[in-house]
C-alpha cells in the first residue's frame, strides 16, 4: 500500500481537531489573492467511513473514483479498507498503483472499450457490470473469465443526476433475457447491480430495487447460477448537515427482508458521500461591475468576477446540477444588492449565480464555498489560461496515528517515514 509517497501529496498534521474556518482565516492572510484554493479535511473522510460501517455494516463501500480522483482521497480510503468502483483503464491503474488488490475493484461501467477490458483482464480485475447483449459478446472475446454483474434500471424520481437513460436494463423485461444469453455464452454471472441516480432524494427506491434484485437471484437459480453479489450503487448524500440514517434504515430493512442469507456479499458505490464535505473552496473577487439604472442613477445590480468558474471547480453546476452557496469572510455588512457572480473566463456561460442578495463586496474580498469535493476537481480545466486551485490538506494527529495503525493491516502496506512529513502548522500545498 503506497501512501503519501509522491512529493506533491503532502499534508499538515495538527495537534487538535481540524478547524477549517480557522485554517481558511490563516491562509487568506498568508496567500496572494490571484488564485483560488481548496482546504481538504482528511478527517472528514475518515469520519464518513466510520459512520458508514456503523450504519450499514453489511454493505462494503466501493468508492466511485470518478467523483474525486485526488491521490490523497484514494489513498486514505484504501488505507481504511474501502474498495473501489472504477469506470476506465485509467481509474483502475490509479487504484492498483496504490497497492490495492484487484479483488477490491469493480469495473462498474456497463459500456467498456475493448482496450480497457483487455487491461482489466491482464491485471486480474474480473468483477464487472453489463446491461446489454453486445457487451456480453465483447466480454466473451476479451475477458471470458469475468465475474459479471447485471445492471438493472430502477431510478429515483428525485436525483441530481439521473442515469437510467444511459445505463441499466429493465429488471422485468430485459434482465432475464440477458442472464439467459450470458448462460448460453458460458459466462459467469455472479450478481445484480443498480444505481438509483447520483444525489438521490427518494430513498424508498432502494427497497424497490433490492426487491427486483431478489427476483433476479431466484430466476438465475433456475438457470443453474448461484448469485452471491448485490451492488446497491451510489446516490448517498454527503453535504454538511446531511445524513445517511434514513437510507441506511431502508437498505438494512430491505436486506433483512430479501437477503437474510449473509453469504450474499453486498457492496455499494458511494462517491459524493465520502468527499463532498471534505473539500472547501476559497475564491477571491478579482473584478467588479456596478450596474446603474439609466433613469435614476441608483444601483440596479452588482456583478462580481471570481477567480474560479464553471470551467474549473464550478463545472459541477453544469455536470452535477449543483447550486453553489457563497459564504463571505471579512465582516461585510450594510445594504444588500441584487448581485450576479461570474467566473473569470471570457465565456458568458461562466456564471455561478444569476441573482443573489449580497452586501457590497470589494476587489480582493474572499468568498468561500463549502461542500465542493464531489464532481469538481476531476473535471476542471485551465480554460483561458486560468490556474486550477491548489489543495491544502490537513489531518489531526489523532486521525494520522489511526491511519498509521491501519496501514500494517492492509496488504503490502508501506508508509512514508514520519520525519519526512511537514512539521505541524507548516503550510504545504497538495497540488
Amino acid at each position: 500500500m503506497k501512501f503519501l509517497e509522491n512529493e506533491s501529496d503532502k499534508i499538515e498534521i495538527v495537534d487538535g481537531p481540524v478547524e477549517v474556518p480557522a485554517i481558511i482565516d490563516t491562509l487568506v492572510d498568508q496567500l496572494p489573492t490571484d488564485n483560488p484554493f481548496y482546504v481538504m479535511d482528511i478527517g472528514d473522510i475518515v469520519r464518513k467511513h466510520q459512520q458508514w460501517i456503523e450504519k450499514m455494516p453489511r454493505v462494503v463501500p466501493h468508492y466511485a473514483v470518478k467523483c474525486n480522483d485526488t491521490d490523497l482521497v484514494c489513498a486514505t480510503l484504501a488505507a481504511l479498507g474501502a474498495s473501489f468502483d472504477c469506470a476506465s483503464k485509467g481509474e483502475i491503474a490509479k487504484v492498483l498503483s496504490l497497492g490495492v488488490a484487484p479483488e477490491r475493484i469493480i469495473f462498474a461501467n456497463p459500456m467498456k472499450p475493448a482496450s480497457h477490458l483487455r487491461y482489466a483482464s491482464s491485471n486480474a480485475v474480473k468483477t464487472m457490470t453489463y446491461d446489454s447483449d453486445t457487451e456480453l459478446h465483447k466480454i466473451k472475446q476479451y475477458c471470458p473469465d469475468a465475474k459479471l454483474v447485471i445492471r438493472i434500471r430502477c431510478e429515483a424520481e428525485k436525483a441530481q443526476c439521473p442515469l437510467g437513460k444511459k445505463f441499466g436494463c429493465d429488471p422485468v423485461e430485459e434482465a432475464p433475457r440477458l442472464i439467459k444469453i450470458a448462460r448460453s455464452l458460458g459466462l459467469e454471472v455472479v450478481g445484480v447491480s443498480f444505481h438509483v441516480g447520483s444525489g438521490c432524494a427518494d430513498f424508498p427506491i432502494y427497497y424497490k430495487a433490492i426487491s427486483y434484485a431478489r427476483d433476479l437471484f431466484d430466476y438465475a437459480a433456475q438457470l443453474g447460477y448461484s448469485f452471491n453479489l448485490l451492488d446497491i450503487g451510489g446516490g448517498f448524500p454527503g453535504d454538511t448537515g446531511t445524513s445517511i440514517d434514513e437510507v441506511a434504515m431502508i437498505v438494512n430493512t430491505a436486506l433483512d427482508t430479501f437477503f437474510p442469507d449473509k453469504s450474499v456479499r453486498v457492496i455499494s458505490e458511494p462517491g459524493r458521500y465520502y468527499v463532498s464535505s471534505a473539500f472547501t473552496l476559497v475564491t477571491n473577487v478579482q473584478s467588479k461591475r456596478i450596474c446603474l439604472n439609466a433613469k435614476t442613477g441608483t444601483i440596479e445590480r452588482m456583478m462580481y468576477y471570481l477567480n474560479d468558474g464553471v470551467y474549473a471547480s464550478f463545472n459541477s453546476i453544469l455536470y452535477d446540477h449543483q447550486v453553489p452557496h457563497p459564504k463571505l469572510i471579512g465582516g461585510q455588512s450594510g445594504k444588500q444588492y441584487k448581485s450576479t457572480i461570474w467566473g473569470p473566463t471570457c465565456d458568458a456561460l461562466d456564471q455561478l449565480i444569476e441573482t443573489i442578495a449580497l452586501p457590497e463586496l470589494q476587489i480582493d474580498d474572499w468568498v468561500v464555498f463549502e461542500n465542493m469535493g464531489a464532481y469538481t476537481i476531476p473535471v476542471a480545466s485551465p480554460f483561458n489560461g486560468f490556474e486550477l486551485p491548489k489543495i491544502y490538506c490537513y489531518i489531526s494527529k489523532k486521525h494520522w496515528e489511526m491511519l498509521e495503525t491501519l496501514f500494517p493491516l492492509q496488504n503490502e502496506c508501506s508508509l512514508i517515514a514520519a520525519n519526512t512529513l511537514p512539521s505541524s502548522y507548516e503550510t504545504v500545498a497538495c497540488a
